[in-house]
């Protein structure tokens, strides 16, 4: 109403019009009443009166969701609006509210009403879209005030601040709540961790000298999580270096980084068994907190709980005082498919898709996150960052495949959340019992592909049903997740939908297109997903001819083939690197390997087929597959494929299998597609090229 100078006719809910407090008001705007509960008579005269008033050249404004949001996800549009549409030519204007989640009149918190907005006055933007036909389907509908949202979010912009400064204010609040904890350390404050990290910054002032990118060498613990703090504080650039990359992967990283120190432990090096990249002057996390006497944390405490934030930053060694739009980390791609390219995140890249997982996930001061995802992993820095931006606690543990040491953690820290990959659940039904993981409220898996039968197995051990989410490290890295439906007397909203994961993040457009042309495909139907949002990395490190092939105009290439349905729900379906061209045809190898899991009766029971793609001269390329299974299944699981009516050209032949004796991981929990490629060409590359 604020933004137009026409009379709107609102349809709203029968309820409210009638309210005795809001009937004067609704009356004088002459508002629709309609009734979801009054049956089909009462929708229909409701709809009914909206067409004539359209018939009539008048404005009419309808909630197409029909109820307010309790996930904190666009909800699906209900089928009115294409009911009043219907037979006329009136066009449909998307529009889009802003900024509303927060305030007093939205769910946020569980809560309408009885609390306190974010801020006073609250910002709201409104978004008004190109006019759409009449007959427009609805959920084309919906996709245009989705994209409407993701405009709106470069308005926050100006707001937005560098991602400690949030840890600042809530330490200040909250300084003796319980903040992180690992094996060494039972027990941080917010107090200590504010502390830690200024002592550590201020201390490491000359070693770091005028470094604008710094290294760090340590696994998930609360020295790492300091470290980190401790380069943000300063105004540098992580570079969480990936150790289980080898000493090529953490090489190439420094170089493409020009990396001069790192940052990490003498203990972790030594019990990891590993060697420093060549050429980087390591400096030991021991050496530095011995230095840190009495006074000099006396002067960290001060300085972080008495002074404005922008001196602490000048104090901690930032040249000029940090902004959104400085970039906070560089996270290297774990080179599955060639060599890592260094993915550029800013505070505001993070920052928003932290936002935007804060709104969906909401957490309180009793809430605790299980940190075992490395932080050189882009979901293992974004729980970090998810943590220290809220009263949340985190409890680090660097082994993440030590299923009894992590059943351990769950039981005796309650922690709430867990955030894993499908093949960190699987050790975990085969090492866990249900009591210890009594407390967890959510589970996220990411990275990988969630099958239907390790979430069954999860489920039916643990009582609680693993949520999978979609990312990559070029979007910050959460692009969909999943979320726990929300039921009550009268509601029910959807959060999940199985086989999906789940819906665009508050923020974030997503488009399926034609690979080829790029043209947008109808809903349902399979295409290249691409990514739009304040979440897209600011490019790739020194690679600009890199960064130029996966943007277009825009809108992130993410490689990925998936589908939407009408409500906004996601469906990846394989990567478009994971395909072979074999005699001028696509071939999934995705669906190869459910299909062989099916055939061998090991779905669920973890990865045990692995297919890849050699050089053919006939054909271009042919499949072949690394296995972990008796060589004398074979000819029966081939048999089985041709049964289940697969395409001549999906099913490997006989000598394009290979028995390994374990199938190649990347120290994230996925599939090395490189060393898988690399085996099948040294196993079968010479029978291939005669």
């Amino acid at each position: 109403m604020g933004s137009l100078d026409r009379r709107i006719r609102f349809v709203v809910e029968a309820s409210y019009f009638h309210h005795p407090l809001l009937r004067p008001f609704m009356k004088a705007l002459h508002a629709i009443p309609i009734a979801s509960t009054g049956g089909p008579r009462v929708i229909l005269r409701a709809l009914r009166d909206a067409g004539d008033h359209l018939e009539k050249g008048r404005l009419v404004c309808i909630f197409a969701e029909g109820q307010i949001t309790r996930t904190g996800m666009l909800l699906p549009f209900q089928r009115g609006l294409e009911r009043i549409a219907k037979n006329r030519f009136t066009p449909i204007v998307p529009v889009n509210l802003d900024r509303v989640w927060g305030s007093v009149f939205s769910r946020s918190g569980g809560r309408f009403l009885f609390k306190w907005p974010r801020r006073i006055p609250l910002p709201i933007t409104v978004s008004f879209g190109a006019p759409l036909p009449a007959h427009t389907p609805i959920a084309e509908v919906r996709r245009a005030v989705n994209e409407l949202a993701q405009e709106a979010w470069s308005h926050r912009r100006p707001d937005m601040r560098p991602l400690h400064h949030e840890f600042i204010r809530i330490a200040r609040r909250h300084p003796f709540s319980a903040m992180m904890s690992d094996p060494m350390r039972p027990r941080v404050s917010r107090a200590a961790a504010l502390t830690g990290a200024v002592a550590l910054a201020r201390a490491l002032r000359r070693e770091w000298g005028d470094q604008a990118t710094v290294g760090i060498l340590l696994p998930p613990s609360a020295a790492g999580a300091l470290a980190n703090l401790a380069s943000s504080l300063s105004g540098r650039t992580s570079v969480n270096l990936n150790y289980t990359a080898g000493r090529a992967g953490m090489e190439s990283a420094a170089r493409q980084a020009g990396l001069k120190t790192v940052l990490t432990s003498r203990a972790f090096v030594e019990k990891a068994s590993l060697a420093v990249p060549a050429g980087i002057a390591p400096i030991w996390i021991e050496d530095v907190a011995r230095s840190i006497g009495p006074a000099a944390r006396l002067a960290a405490f001060c300085l972080g709980y008495l002074t404005p934030i922008r001196w602490i930053e000048r104090r901690c060694g930032a040249r000029r005082t940090p902004v959104a739009d400085d970039v906070v980390t560089i996270i290297f791609s774990s080179g599955s498919t060639g060599e890592p390219k260094g993915v550029m995140l800013s505070h505001f890249n993070v920052g928003s898709n932290l936002e935007a997982i804060m709104q969906v996930f909401q957490v309180d001061k009793n809430d605790k996150l299980l940190g075992i995802l490395p932080l050189f992993h882009s979901f293992g820095f974004l729980s970090l960052w998810f943590a220290l931006g809220r009263r949340m606690g985190i409890v680090f543990y660097p082994n993440p495949v030590d299923g009894a040491a992590i059943g351990e953690l769950v039981l005796r820290h309650r922690i709430t959340f867990l955030l894993a990959t499908p093949t960190f659940l699987q050790i975990y039904a085969r090492r866990c019992t249900p009591a210890q993981f009594g407390s967890l409220r959510v589970v996220l898996t990411g990275a990988e592909k969630l099958t239907e039968q390790v979430a069954q197995g999860f489920e039916q051990q643990f009582g609680i049903r693993p949520l999978e989410g979609y990312g990559t490290t070029e979007c910050a890295p959460a692009i969909a997740v999943s979320v726990p439906d929300y039921r009550a007397p009268g509601f029910y909203q959807p959060g999940s939908r199985r086989g999906y994961v789940g819906q665009p993040l508050p923020g974030v457009a997503v488009r399926i297109v034609d690979p080829e042309t790029g043209a947008p495909q109808p809903i349902g139907q399979e295409g290249m997903v691409i990514v739009k949002g304040p979440n897209v990395m600011d490019g790739y490190l020194g690679r600009e001819d890199l960064t130029q092939q996966v943007m277009r105009d825009g809108w992130y290439v993410t490689g990925d083939i998936g589908a939407m349905d009408e409500d906004g729900f996601l469906r990846i379906t394989d990567r478009l690197s994971r395909f072979s061209k074999i005699g001028g045809e696509m071939v999934p190898h995705g669906r190869i390997e459910e299909a062989l899991h099916e055939a061998a009766g090991t779905a669920g029971q973890g990865q045990i087929f692995a297919v890849t793609s050699i050089p053919d001269e006939r054909k271009g390329e042919r499949l072949a597959v690394l296995h972990t299974t008796d060589e004398a299944a074979i000819p029966g699981l081939l048999e089985a494929l041709a049964a289940k009516g697969l395409p001549n050209l999906f099913i490997p032949r006989r000598d394009a299998f290979i028995r390994v004796e374990a199938l190649p991981l990347l120290g994230t929990g996925k599939l090395d597609l490189r060393g898988i490629r690399r085996i099948a060409m040294e196993r079968l590359g010479q029978a291939a090229a005669t």
